[in-house]
């Protein structure tokens, strides 16, 4: 639980891939703070480290040098047993790749964190049919991930981050494979979770429709944050 109002706090934060002439510096001392109750975009050309910054932040990658606190929680503290729980009581991640099993219907994909959690089925599968009404799947909940279009297979993965009702939501190009109206549903679902004091999400985007969302942009190149703008919020 954050006692200051900050969700996520990086300081100096940097990440390399490689090493000797195939190095390559993706973080180059990141400074951000994001808030209780935001909704924070990610901004910037392809390759400036938008992904690896959102990994880092997730637990999901190391970070190579730097301080990252997740609600006060300082992850290079923790072992990789201790992330790992923390991301499936915390956390929330919709990967650019949805990541769906093939062999279960919808409504269990949506529900794996829950069960993995150990809730009982029954209230797991019916939590998630909440959710995939919300995101307008109510009428696929038994269907195989295989028979849905890109867009709607898209909604099912962000179904299935914001199952666990988790504090930090972060996201990657959310509505990349969605038209504008099914965006705007979606962009909805995910702005009032934002709402929450005790709630804060991370979007990477490319997608200037949604910027009107956001409460502030933060934009980003080689590495760096250079700039954080506020943006007036559509709800």
């Amino acid at each position: 639980m954050s006692t200051n109002g900050i969700a996520v706090s990086l300081t100096g934060v940097t990440k390399a891939y490689g090493s000797g002439s195939s190095r390559v510096q993706a973080l180059r001392g990141v400074n951000l703070e994001v808030h209780l109750g935001e909704l924070l975009m990610l901004v910037g050309p392809s390759g400036c480290g938008k992904t690896t910054l959102i990994s880092v932040v997730a637990a999901i990658l190391d970070h190579d040098d730097g301080e990252i606190k997740v609600f006060d929680r300082v992850l290079k503290s923790m072992s990789q047993v201790e992330k790992t729980r923390f991301r499936g009581t915390h956390l929330g991640f919709v990967f650019q790749a949805y990541n769906l099993i093939p062999t279960l219907t919808v409504a269990e994909n949506v529900a794996i964190p829950l069960l993995i959690l150990g809730t009982r089925r029954a209230r797991a599968l019916k939590r998630a049919g909440d959710i995939l009404e919300a995101v307008g799947l109510g009428d696929k909940l038994g269907v195989l991930p295989a028979a849905l279009s890109g867009g709607q297979q898209q909604r099912v993965a962000i179904a299935r981050a914001l199952v666990n009702d988790p504090r930090l939501i972060v996201c990657d190009e959310p509505t990349s494979a969605l038209d504008a109206e099914t965006g705007r549903l979606v962009m909805d679902v995910l702005r009032r979770s934002a709402l929450s004091e005790e709630r804060a999400l991370i979007i990477v985007t490319h997608d200037n429709r949604i910027f009107s969302f956001a409460d502030r942009i933060a934009r980003m190149d080689d590495g760096r944050i250079i700039l954080v703008e506020p943006q007036v919020a559509t709800s």
